[in-house]
């Protein structure tokens, strides 16, 4: 069996190449491509990314129109269907204005852009995406975005932990995210929206492979399904 995984690209996504390189390090098939622009995605689809980027340019909010293109409607079916799906910075921003995740992500804490790699604690191992950690492992990823400070109201931010929905959080609070959260999950487990960037690292060569076990994982977990 072969996994059929897809990258959306966005007019502004500048992670999507990366993203697939990624996919096809981790399972050894080149990932399809699909346009934001697209009705449908592609037939039998095992894994869903959203790559990180500044869709339209950020303008109104990070994420809020590219949530509208039309390819979003066929991936919230798909993700209501339980199709993974993960959404890495603006990624995950898409991912909160297209409702398929709670909470915002509002400009950081600084005021300022944030680019470099960060520490992150492993919260939860137990969802697709995140087998291929230890739980309390602490994994070393980059970060680069303006607007990753993660806020929900308290009542959410309760559900999230007592749920374990949370699945990663910063060793060292970047960007001023509620609780230190770095990534969450839907209530199925299903969809993933993280600032960091798992995607930049997965060869040596770029300083670290930390982020390979994700894709790894999640790739191995789906054909072991």
């Amino acid at each position: 069996m072969s996994l059929r995984a897809a990258v959306v690209t966005f007019p502004g996504s500048n992670c999507d190449r990366d993203m697939a390189v990624a996919l096809e390090r981790a399972s050894g098939v080149p990932a399809l491509r699909v346009w934001h622009g697209e009705a449908d995605l592609p037939d039998r689809l095992d894994f869903i990314a959203l790559p990180g980027g500044f869709s339209y340019g950020d303008y109104l909010r990070s994420g809020a129109m590219a949530a509208n293109s039309p390819i979003m409607r066929a991936v919230v079916r798909e993700a209501e269907r339980g199709v993974p799906v993960l959404g890495v910075c603006n990624g995950f921003q898409i991912l909160a204005e297209a409702r398929l995740l709670p909470g915002a992500l509002m400009r950081n804490r600084s005021q300022n852009f944030i680019c470099r790699t960060v520490g992150l604690k492993v919260e939860n191992t137990r969802s697709v995406f995140t087998g291929g950690y230890e739980e309390g492992q602490m994994i070393r990823i980059p970060v680069a975005h303006h607007d990753g400070n993660y806020f929900a109201d308290e009542d959410t931010l309760d559900r999230l932990e007592g749920e374990g929905r949370v699945v990663f959080r910063y060793a060292d609070n970047c960007n001023g995210s509620q609780r230190d959260i770095a990534g969450i999950v839907n209530a199925g487990g299903n969809v993933l929206g993280m600032m960091p960037h798992p995607e930049r690292a997965v060869d040596p060569a770029h300083g670290g492979t930390d982020g390979l076990a994700l894709f790894a994982g999640a790739l191995k977990g789906l054909l072991a399904a």
